[in-house]
């Protein structure tokens, strides 16, 4: 399969400056044929996490309840049921750490034990985790999702060194997005529901929060041009932050200051999250949803809720270990 791209001319703006990136740094991004990964569609597939120690992805099904494990170099795939619906993923010394809707616990992958590290500090029957990463000092940040998406009541959550603390609450009804700058100053964080990215100025040291700063609106029109709402996102080895766009059909890469640099299409028409792995971090792993869409899109997109991988000349980063 040849996948169409559009690269924008011009160079990378003043924030990338800022971030120590220079203008001009940004590559053309080349990409080889996607493939399907794991061929049984997930209903909510998301928060895929590539483990630099074990060399393998995990992923979630959020509204099957279960967490996945993929080996590329033996093809094994492996899977767990959750009590409650999983939403992303922190690696660390001995396994993982997942949140939860009933809130965070430890998995160990060699026993398919969980642990309970904290309880969610919010009404579960309105709000569960959503989309998190790890920042350079082992914190472990999520966003929520207001489910009745009536008010802009999401929070952003942060899992520290076995402690849970609200560190906002409202500006978001759906967080998503959440990456952080090449040199960890600025967190970026997308609202799906209004279609928005935002950045934040960010302290590693501390772990405070600037305000948000708008980074690209996109249209809420549901016409032609319509590209999508902004879902989960990585930032790679050049600083560009890569957002998969739901009912857009596509993955975004752009650059600090939110200018479209390149456009993957694909063969589904949500995508939800990706993530960087295999031993270069050049290969892009992007999972999918297919609960909700209708029968003729299901038709026309047979790959929804799949697991899709596809080659990419740009690195990634290695993921953050949670630190305990």
């Amino acid at each position: 399969m040849t996948i169409p791209i559009a690269s924008p001319a011009g160079s990378a703006p003043a924030a990338a400056e800022q971030s120590g990136i220079k203008p001009g740094q940004f590559q053309q991004v080349e990409f080889g044929p996607i493939k399907l990964l794991h061929a049984t569609p997930m209903q909510v597939g998301e928060g895929p996490l590539w483990h630099p120690a074990q060399q393998v992805l995990y992923w979630v099904d959020i509204a099957g309840r279960a967490l996945h494990q993929f080996d590329p170099a033996s093809g094994q795939h492996q899977q767990w049921a959750m009590p409650s619906e999983p939403a992303c993923l922190a690696w660390c010394a001995d396994g993982l750490i997942v949140a939860q809707r009933s809130g965070f616990c430890h998995f160990n992958s060699h026993t398919g034990t969980l642990t309970d590290i904290a309880a969610a500090p919010y009404e579960q029957s309105k709000i569960r985790c959503n989309d998190g990463r790890c920042d350079a000092a082992g914190r472990f940040w999520v966003g929520t999702i207001y489910e009745p998406r009536d008010l802009p009541n999401a929070e952003l959550l942060c899992l520290e060194r076995g402690q849970l603390r609200q560190v906002r609450h409202g500006g978001s009804t759906v967080s998503n997005g959440l990456a952080f700058s090449i040199d960890q100053g600025t967190m970026f964080q997308a609202d799906t529901t209004s279609h928005q990215i935002r950045r934040h100025r960010f302290d590693t040291a501390s772990g405070t929060l600037g305000p948000a700063q708008l980074l690209r609106q996109y249209s809420t029109v549901k016409d032609q041009s319509y590209i999508g709402r902004p879902d989960g996102a990585a930032v790679d080895s050049e600083g560009a932050y890569w957002s998969a766009m739901f009912e857009g059909g596509r993955i975004l890469r752009l650059s600090p200051d939110g200018e479209i640099l390149q456009t993957l299409l694909l063969p589904v028409r949500c995508p939800t999250m990706i993530a960087f792995g295999g031993a270069d971090l050049k290969t892009l792993y992007i999972t999918s949803a297919s609960q909700n869409r209708s029968n003729e899109e299901l038709a026309q997109y047979p790959w929804s809720g799949c697991v899709l991988s596809v080659s990419v000349s740009v690195a990634g980063r290695a993921e953050f270990a949670y630190q305990s």
